[in-house]
């Protein structure tokens, strides 16, 4: 059996059923190749001429190669080919073919599988009835009775006859080659003619580094609002348990920062985890669109600032949370690179209650955003694994094409740790 696998095996047996569909396919174009034949020819035995069919089958082709052209023919091969040639699915590409080299590949490809569909399709219907009409001869007096009146005289002859079923069986087999001949030459063409050209390579690869850009992004948020959010909570909480028998007033201020904080930073979880799942969604939007609204910006500041458990001696120049003036984007990496500094201050920070100065700074064409808070000797929260901290806000400012610094400053007041951060009033080129 496995002699004849590569004739009569299930994967001959789908190409040959991939073979057939194209030469169905191909029946529309025949029948208009036959009406041009016949208008030629003045209609006169078309379907008993051979050259005739040949000659509309000519007239076919030149019209499939030009059906091919159209975007959505690809989709549909590439959908019949991975369910019947037996080719890897990832050799294949997907979506219409949109460039040039990929609609040329591809109607040579719709050309090739109409062409050998058509001609292997008229031989099975063909030779199929013939063969077994041959190898029935010498069982069927009726058969022998209709090739002599045929005028197939030597047919019946007994040393014919003798030969007759081995002559049928050697026709279906010689059918059955031509058949996997044919469907191995379209397998071997699919990689080539309805794989990715490097225009599909290089957009798919700008959509993985466009993918990949959105789930850092999403990361950076998730990281910046529950780490905030967990140091901002933990600190609370260990103060409010040192005070609990000698200030309830200090308990009760402490609970309800608590529950601000874990409030703003649940909903804030909401937004993302939307933004993931909107993302899932088929026709949904970017979430890496500038446009899109993904998290609080610098109008939202206050509220983060009276419940960060930091007390912060805020002061601004300017409106940062007028929009018409700070672009949405920036306004939002603004208020996350704020809420990373205060959750460094919570760190690091130094004293039992660390504190910290904030300026923001809306200049005439850059944001300022610096943040100052006396040094500690060891962290006041300690997050296991650490987070991303500076480096965090390095990347955001980087991403806008703005800047930042860190480090140990010595101001008027003595030895503080600063950080500095500039930031364009316009982002990637927007234009306010």
């Amino acid at each position: 059996m496995r002699l004849f696998a590569p004739l009569i095996g299930r994967r001959a047996r789908l190409r040959w059923l991939h073979l057939i569909v194209g030469g169905a396919l191909l029946m529309p174009y025949f029948l208009v190749g036959t009406v041009l034949v016949s208008m030629a020819g003045g209609g006169a035995g078309l379907f008993s001429s051979v050259p005739a069919q040949l000659a509309a089958f000519a007239c076919a082709l030149p019209m499939v190669a030009v059906s091919g052209f159209f975007p959505l023919v690809r989709p549909l091969s590439v959908a019949a080919a991975r369910a019947l040639c037996g080719v890897p699915p990832a050799l294949l590409a997907d979506g219409p073919a949109r460039t040039r080299q990929a609609r040329v590949r591809t109607t040579a490809w719709f050309t090739l599988h109409l062409g050998l569909g058509g001609i292997v399709s008229g031989i099975t219907l063909a030779l199929t009835p013939f063969a077994l009409a041959v190898a029935g001869l010498p069982f069927s007096a009726a058969l022998r009775e209709s090739w002599l009146a045929a005028g197939s005289g030597v047919l019946v002859e007994p040393w014919a006859l003798a030969l007759a079923p081995f002559a049928g069986l050697a026709m279906l087999v010689a059918m059955a080659l031509v058949a996997a001949g044919a469907g191995e030459l379209l397998a071997r063409r699919v990689p080539v003619l309805l794989g990715p050209t490097p225009e599909d390579r290089l957009a798919a690869a700008e959509r993985r580094a466009a993918d990949l850009a959105v789930r850092n992004r999403l990361a950076r948020e998730l990281h910046d609002s529950v780490g905030h959010a967990l140091s901002a909570v933990t600190l609370q909480a260990g103060a409010a348990r040192r005070v609990l028998d000698r200030d309830p007033e200090f308990v009760r201020r402490a609970l309800t920062a608590i529950e601000e904080t874990t409030r703003r930073t649940v909903g804030e979880l909401d937004a993302v985890v939307g933004l993931l799942r909107r993302d899932e969604e088929p026709g949904s939007g970017d979430p890496g669109d500038e446009g899109t609204a993904y998290g609080p910006g610098l109008d939202a500041l206050d509220g983060l600032l009276a419940h960060c458990g930091v007390p912060v001696a805020y002061e601004r120049e300017g409106d940062p949370g007028d929009l018409r003036v700070v672009v949405p984007v920036v306004s939002r990496e603004a208020y996350r690179i704020v809420q990373e500094g205060l959750s460094n201050v919570l760190r690091h920070g130094g004293g039992s209650t660390p504190t910290a100065r904030l300026l923001i700074a809306v200049r005439e064409r850059e944001l300022e955003i610096v943040m100052e808070n006396p040094p500690g000797d060891r962290p006041a929260v300690v997050r296991p694994g650490g987070g991303r901290g500076l480096r965090g806000i390095e990347e955001r400012a980087a991403l806008l094409g703005g800047r930042s610094e860190a480090g140990p400053y010595d101001g008027t007041d003595g030895s503080t740790w600063r950080l500095a951060v500039r930031l364009p009033l316009t982002a990637h080129g927007e234009e306010r």
